[in-house]
C-alpha cells in the first residue's frame, strides 16, 4: 500500500474517517472485481495521505458494487466534502464486427456509476450522482480521457531537467512511481500516473450549517473503490487554482536554499499545500539604476539570500516554510511588510505586443530579446521558454542560456506579459547594429511597444557577409530565424553521428539551401545543411555546402563519435576529398582538436580552413592555442584561412558568437557558393565583435605579394570598427610573431605601417578588445597575406617538426589500436597518410633539416 503525500495538508480540511467493508488485500483476492483491479491493489493510497493538499486517512475501503453501503462518521459540519475513489475497469461490448455502440470510450463517459446521499444529523439527506469522466475516473487510466469535475490524486509537480539531478523512482509498492524519461522531463511538469489512479472529487454542501453523521453509497452500474473522504471550508473550489504567480523568499543570511527536488517533486524548503511550487531560484541582482548605460550581455549577480519562487494555488493556500506557515492571501495582500520574509511580485498579466523594426524602414526584424522585471525575474514571450533547459541536446527551442543571463529570439514581433510598472529590456542584434538596453515603464494603457534598431556598421553594404561554420541540433528554419537574429547571413548546420544518435541528418538532402531566392526566401539568410564526420582520435572535419549524397560513414574508429566495434575504415582527409569532388568546402573545426590527422589533411592540400572557436564563453576570445597551431602551418608555406564557429550544441551557444566574416569579391551576388569562394580565397576574418579590413600594396586579406630576390618594403593599410565591445589594441603578427601594436581608439580606428621584408613571409591583423569588468581578449583575426620573396621559401623547422609527428601519430594509430578494416581498406588508408609524411619529410630534407625518424613511419607494409 501507499502512504502517498504530494505535500503538505491544509489546514482548512481534515480527515473523515470511516469503515468500509474490505480490505486493499481481499480486494486483491476478490471474484467480483476485474483482473486489472486485483492486480493493482497494492499500490492503492492508504494510510495518512495528502492529495491535492487535502488530507486523508484511509483505512478500509468500500467496494460499491450490487448493494448500498452506509458508512457511519463522527459528526462533521463543512462547506467542502473531498471524495478519493476510482472506477473499476468497465468493459466495452463490440459487435460481431468490433464496432462499439453507443460508443462512451473506455472511462464510459457520463454513465451513472453511483449516488453518494449525505445524511445530516436531523435525518435530512442531501443526494449526488457520480457518473463516470465527471466525478470519477477509472483506476486504469486511458490516455485522453481526464475528468471534468475531478482531477488525479497525485497533484502536478515539477521535474528536474537532467537526470543528474532527478531523485531515482520509487519502484516498490510502498509509494511507487512511474520512471521518467529524459524526453518528459523536457516538459518540467508532470501529471503522475501510476498502477492505481485514484481520483478527487469535492462536492460543495449546500447545508454547511447542519452537520453529516453518515454517507450512503448507492450503486447504479460498475463498480467504484471510495478509499477516503475529506472535509473542509475554503472560500471557493479547492480543486482549482488560480494563474501561476510569483514571490521572493527571504532566507536568513546564515542559510542557505536548497533547489534539489525529493523523490516526491518537492523543495524541502518552501512547500504549498493547496498548490505548487513550480520553481525556486536565486534573484538575479540587475544594474536596474543604470540599465540604460551599461553593457549587453552583461552578467547579473545571484543574490545569496533571495529566492524567486513560481508557483500556481488556490486562494486559500499556506505557504509551508521550516519554521512557519503563512498564507498566500498575507503575502499578496502585502500584510508582512514589517517581517518581509515572502514579498509578492507584481504579476505579469499585462499582454503587450512588442515590435522590433529597422529604423529607417519600419520593417520588423528578427534579434535576440531579453526582458526582466523589478525583482530580475525572466519574462520571457508567451511562446517562449520561462525556465530554458541548457544542456546538451535537450529542449530545443529559441533560447539562449548565457550563465545567468537568459535571452530568446523572437522574429520582430511578440507576444508578452508584463508586470504593471517598470521592466527591462536588452536588444541584440549581432555586431554591426548597436544593443539596446530601455527601461519601460507598464500601465493597463500599455498594449503596443516599438523599438527602433540602428545600425551603426555597413560592412554587409560594402560585400562583407558573416557566417557560423559549425552548428548542431536546430531545426532549419530555427537556425534560420536565430542565423537573422544574430545578424548571421550563413548557418552551417552539420548533421552527424554521437554514438548510436544521428542528427540532422533527414534535413540533408544534397541540394536545397534553406532561405534562398530558389528555395523561397529572400536570400540575405541562408542555412545550408552538411555534415560533420567525426573520428574520436585521427579527428573531425566539417564538409559544408556540398552537393549529392551524403558522405558516409558520418562516423568511424568507435565511441563516443561512432559506435562501439566499429573499425577504423575511413580518414578524415578521404572524407575531406570526397567533399571536394562534389563541390563543397572543407573546414577542420575547433582548431586543432582532436589534434592527429588534420595535419596530414592540410599537408595533402585537401583542408579550405582551419575553425576558430571558444565554445560558450563570450569573453575568453580567440583562444591563443588555436592561432598557435595555426601559425605552424603558415610558417610553413600551407596558405589555410580562418574562419570561425560555434559549435552549437545547446542553448548555452548563440550561434555567431564568434563568426566568420568574408568579402564576396567584385560584384557577384551573395550566396552559400558565393560565400564558399570567398572562404576558400582567404578573404576572411574571425571576430567576438571588431570588424576589421586589412590592405597590403592593394591586396586583401587571403591575397598573395611577390617581391624580387633583394625584398622590398610593403604598405600595409587597415580599419577597425566596433559596436559591441570596446577594442584596445592591434598587433601585426609577422611569421608568428608580434613586429608592430598599437593602442587603439575604443569603437574606430584606422591606420597603417610600411614594413619592410627580405625573406617569404605571412603577416596578419590581431585585434584585443576589453570589457570593463573582464580581462583582455583576442578579439579578432585576419586570414593572413603571403609575401613571396624570390628565392625564399616559408619554413619553420621544428613548426614543420610537429607537423610531422602527428602525420607519424596517425599512422601509429591505424597500425595498432585502431579497431582494424579489412586489410585492403586498412593499406589504403595507411599508403595515404604515408604519401602526407613523405611530402613533409622530403621538403624538409630540402630545406636541408635532416631529423631523426620515428620507428616503422619508414616502412609501407606492415601487419
Amino acid at each position: 500500500m501507499s502512504m502517498h503525500r504530494d505535500g503538505p495538508a491544509s489546514p482548512l480540511f481534515r480527515p473523515v474517517s470511516f469503515d468500509g467493508n474490505f480490505t486493499f488485500e481481499e480486494l486483491a483476492a476478490h471474484q467480483d472485481v476485474s483482473a486489472e483491479l486485483a492486480q493493482a491493489a497494492p499500490f492503492a493510497h492508504s494510510g495518512s495521505c495528502v492529495a491535492w493538499g487535502i488530507p486523508f486517512e484511509i483505512g478500509r475501503p468500500v467496494l460499491l458494487k450490487d448493494q448500498p453501503l452506509t458508512v457511519k462518521i463522527s459528526p462533521t459540519a463543512a462547506r467542502w466534502f473531498v471524495f478519493m475513489h476510482a472506477s473499476d475497469v468497465r468493459r466495452l461490448s463490440p459487435d460481431q464486427n468490433g464496432l462499439i455502440s453507443p460508443m462512451r470510450g473506455i472511462g464510459q463517459l457520463n454513465e451513472h456509476a453511483a449516488n453518494y446521499v449525505l445524511i445530516y444529523d436531523d435525518g435530512s439527506e442531501e443526494r449526488v450522482e457520480i457518473r463516470r469522466r465527471h466525478q470519477v475516473g477509472s483506476l486504469l487510466f486511458r490516455w485522453g480521457e481526464h475528468c471534468t469535475q475531478a482531477v488525479a490524486a497525485r497533484k502536478p509537480r515539477p521535474l528536474a531537467l537532467s537526470e543528474a539531478d532527478q531523485p531515482k523512482p520509487i519502484s516498490n509498492a510502498a509509494d511507487y512511481r512511474w520512471p521518467i524519461g529524459w524526453g518528459i522531463r523536457q516538459q518540467q511538469a508532470l501529471f503522475e500516473e501510476g498502477p492505481w489512479m485514484n481520483f478527487v472529487w469535492a462536492f460543495e454542501n449546500p447545508h454547511s450549517d447542519k452537520a453529516v453523521e453518515a454517507i450512503r453509497f448507492e450503486p447504479v452500474s460498475g463498480s467504484l473503490i471510495i478509499s477516503g473522504v475529506s472535509a473542509g471550508d475554503s472560500r471557493s473550489m479547492p480543486l482549482r487554482w488560480e494563474k501561476r504567480k510569483k514571490a521572493l523568499l527571504t532566507m536568513p543570511p546564515e542559510a542557505s536554499f536548497d533547489s534539489t527536488l525529493d523523490q516526491h517533486g518537492l523543495f524541502s524548503q518552501i512547500q504549498l499545500d493547496l498548490g505548487q511550487v513550480i520553481s525556486a531560484s536565486p534573484r538575479l541582482v540587475y544594474p536596474m539604476e543604470h540599465w540604460e548605460k551599461t553593457r549587453q550581455n552583461l552578467q547579473p549577480e545571484a543574490s545569496p539570500t533571495e529566492i524567486v519562487v513560481e508557483y500556481a494555488a488556490h486562494p486559500d493556500a499556506c505557504f509551508h516554510l521550516a519554521d512557519r506557515t503563512i498564507s498566500i492571501s498575507d503575502v499578496e495582500d502585502s500584510v508582512l511588510q514589517n517581517e518581509p520574509i515572502l514579498q509578492s511580485i507584481l504579476p505579469a498579466n499585462q499582454s503587450v505586443i512588442l515590435r522590433v523594426v529597422e529604423e529607417r524602414t519600419n520593417k520588423p526584424v528578427p534579434v535576440k530579446l531579453h526582458v526582466h522585471g523589478p525583482a530580475g525575474e525572466y519574462l520571457a514571450p508567451t511562446n517562449g521558454n520561462r525556465n530554458p533547459n541548457p544542456r546538451w541536446f535537450e529542449n530545443y527551442s529559441t533560447e539562449h542560456w548565457q550563465g545567468l543571463h537568459l535571452s530568446t529570439y523572437i522574429s520582430g514581433q511578440t507576444t508578452i506579459e508584463l508586470p504593471l510598472g517598470d521592466v527591462y529590456m536588452e536588444i541584440t542584434k549581432g555586431f554591426e547594429v548597436k544593443p539596446i538596453r530601455r527601461k519601460f515603464h507598464i500601465t493597463r494603457e500599455t498594449e503596443l511597444i516599438t523599438v527602433e534598431l540602428e545600425k551603426v556598421l555597413h560592412w554587409r553594404e560594402e560585400g562583407w557577409v558573416t557566417a557560423d561554420t559549425h552548428v548542431h541540433f536546430l531545426a532549419p528554419a530555427t537556425a534560420m530565424l536565430e542565423g537573422a537574429a544574430e545578424g548571421v547571413n550563413v548557418i552551417n548546420l552539420l548533421a552527424s553521428q554521437w554514438g548510436e544518435m544521428m542528427s540532422n541528418v533527414g534535413d540533408f538532402d544534397g541540394r536545397t539551401t534553406f532561405g534562398s531566392r530558389a528555395a523561397g526566401g529572400d536570400g540575405e539568410f541562408l542555412v545550408r545543411i552538411g555534415t560533420e564526420n567525426r573520428q574520436r582520435v585521427l579527428g573531425h572535419i566539417s564538409l559544408l555546402g556540398y552537393s549529392g549524397n551524403m558522405i558516409v560513414p558520418l562516423a568511424a574508429g568507435g565511441p563516443d563519435e561512432s559506435a562501439v566495434g566499429d573499425t577504423v575504415n575511413v580518414l578524415i582527409t578521404e572524407w575531406a576529398r570526397q567533399c571536394k569532388k562534389q563541390g563543397g568546402l572543407v573546414v577542420l573545426p575547433h582548431f586543432p582538436d582532436p589534434r592527429m590527422e588534420g595535419a596530414a589533411t592540410i599537408v595533402l592540400g585537401e583542408a579550405d580552413a582551419v575553425e576558430m572557436m571558444s565554445f560558450i564563453d563570450y569573453y575568453s576570445g580567440i583562444d591563443a592555442y588555436s592561432l598557435s597551431d595555426w601559425y605552424r602551418y603558415l610558417n610553413n608555406g600551407y596558405h589555410i584561412p580562418a574562419v570561425a564557429g560555434t559549435d552549437k550544441m545547446s542553448a548555452e551557444f548563440a550561434v555567431g558568437l564568434t563568426r566568420t566574416y568574408a568579402r564576396i569579391p567584385g560584384h557577384r551576388e551573395f550566396s552559400h557558393e558565393t560565400w564558399m569562394d570567398a572562404v576558400r580565397a582567404g578573404h576572411t576574418f574571425v571576430t567576438y565583435g571588431p570588424l576589421l579590413d586589412l590592405n597590403v600594396d592593394g591586396k586583401p586579406m587571403g591575397g598573395r605579394i611577390g617581391l624580387s630576390s633583394s625584398g622590398g618594403t610593403v604598405n600595409i593599410s587597415w580599419n577597425l570598427a566596433s559596436v559591441i565591445v570596446p577594442m584596445t589594441r592591434i598587433d601585426l603578427i609577422v611569421n608568428g610573431e608580434v613586429r608592430e601594436s598599437r593602442t587603439l581608439k575604443p569603437w574606430q580606428d584606422a591606420g597603417s605601417w610600411s614594413v619592410r621584408f627580405e625573406k617569404s613571409s605571412w603577416i596578419a591583423l590581431l585585434v584585443r578588445a576589453k570589457y570593463d569588468d573582464k580581462p583582455e581578449m583576442i578579439a579578432a583575426h585576419s586570414s593572413a597575406v603571403m609575401i613571396d620573396v624570390e628565392g625564399s621559401r616559408l619554413f619553420a623547422a621544428a613548426d614543420a617538426l610537429t607537423i610531422l609527428d602527428q602525420i607519424e601519430g596517425s599512422i601509429a594509430y591505424i597500425d595498432t589500436i585502431g579497431t582494424r578494416a579489412e586489410a585492403k581498406r586498412y593499406k589504403e588508408m595507411r599508403l595515404m597518410l604515408q604519401s602526407a609524411y613523405r611530402r613533409l619529410h622530403n621538403q624538409m630534407h630540402q630545406m636541408g633539416y635532416h631529423h631523426p625518424h620515428t620507428p616503422g613511419t619508414h616502412h609501407s607494409e606492415h601487419d
